[in-house]
């Protein structure tokens, strides 16, 4: 059987962490809530996912730290530049790595597809696309 393509790439802004991507599943959301704001230090969170067997690390797999919230979920970061890459939702089974877009160096053809946790969202920010916005999440 042959080996699998992983034709997306990403890293760290030092480079120490890379990653692949085989596939990446249609939902990417930008994210509003506070957490997210304040990890990436910008207006919202823009955040992709791929199936846990579609995305790997390949390289700084050691340099990687995860910081856990209050309310359990998990914020996975590089320890040299702080870069964001992962977040982890309390409720995640494992099947889902939920990865931050800003982090690949491959174009991809996908386009984020929602706003979520608008009700949390910057004062200072304007929502001006249209996408659909929702004031949790997509659920809400």
């Amino acid at each position: 059987m042959a080996e699998k393509a992983f034709p997306y790439k990403g890293q760290c802004l030092c480079g120490q962490i890379t990653y692949e991507v085989a596939v990446i599943e249609p939902a990417m959301g930008h994210c509003h809530c506070s957490m997210c704001r304040k990890f990436h230090g910008a207006a919202f969170a823009t955040l992709g996912e791929a199936k846990a067997e579609n995305f790997r690390f390949t390289t700084g797999k050691d340099k990687l730290k995860t910081y856990q919230a209050e309310n359990g979920t998990k914020r996975t970061f590089c320890e040299d530049c702080g870069s964001s890459l992962l977040f982890e939702a309390s409720n995640s089974d494992g099947s889902l790595v939920e990865f931050s877009l800003g982090t690949l160096d491959s174009d991809i053809t996908l386009k984020p597809d929602a706003h979520i946790f608008t009700q949390y969202q910057a004062q200072w920010y304007d929502i001006t696309d249209d996408l659909p916005i929702f004031p949790e999440g997509r659920n809400s």
